[in-house]
């Protein structure tokens, strides 16, 4: 029954996207760089870099920069408090201007964590408080990921691994629901500081201007310290 709910969420949003889009067959590219250093079990800090773009490495739209600590309480809980910068331009270009959202965002955000076997299932919610240059928004984010290693028991050294999730953002104004992530990828942790992952993200964006874009190929490298 899990792995069905799990499923019936990640693919729900299908139907809307079934729709004709501007951008369909268009695939961008969205990079992410992510250092993270943990100081003891419970308590560490990260920083992340982001880099879109709205044809394969080619109009180059946007980009984030962000950093903040966690706290995980046991095994299943944990708390991240974070803050950044992010940047929207037009399209068309690279970089292209006039800029379309200047924002400061803080965010908080609790995680749940369930294993099952070799399964890893992963919920996250999130509250946003951002500072754009179109005004102040309240975002609020959930996300519910699965994560299946391949080749062992348990994501170690040499092993490869499957992900999907699917992200859903409400705000607290009419029209409320703003956006829909879907992706899938696999990942490899290269060493016990390194994991490398790709995947292909669908984003659909139901009443939103500040980002444009549907299809994106991601490649993330996550450095732990």
């Amino acid at each position: 029954m899990r792995k069905a709910t799990l499923i019936v969420f990640c693919f729900l949003s299908l139907i809307s996207w079934a729709q004709e889009d501007p951008f369909a067959g268009k695939l961008g590219s969205w990079n992410v760089l992510n250092v993270s250093k943990d100081f003891n079990k419970t308590f560490g800090v990260f920083a992340e870099a982001q880099l879109r773009s709205l044809s394969f490495y080619n109009e180059f739209h946007y980009y984030e920069f962000k950093g903040g600590f966690h706290y995980d309480l046991d095994s299943v809980f944990s708390f991240i408090v974070g803050a950044g910068r992010y940047d929207t331009y037009s399209s068309g270009g690279n970089f292209e201007t006039p800029v379309k959202n200047q924002e400061i965002r803080s965010w908080g955000e609790f995680r749940i964590r369930h294993e099952f076997r070799k399964t890893r299932l992963d919920h996250r919610y999130r509250a946003e408080q951002r500072f754009t240059s179109n005004g102040y928004r309240n975002r609020f984010r959930y996300r519910l990921s699965l994560t299946v290693p391949i080749n062992n028991l348990e994501i170690k050294k040499g092993v490869a691994y499957v992900q999907c999730w699917n992200e859903l953002f409400f705000t607290d104004k009419a029209t409320y629901f703003e956006r829909n992530r879907i992706y899938l990828g696999i990942g490899r942790k290269m060493t016990d500081h390194l994991t490398i992952q790709s995947g292909y993200l669908h984003q659909f964006d139901y009443n939103l201007t500040d980002e444009t874009g549907r299809d994106f190929l991601q490649i993330a490298i996550s450095i732990d310290l």
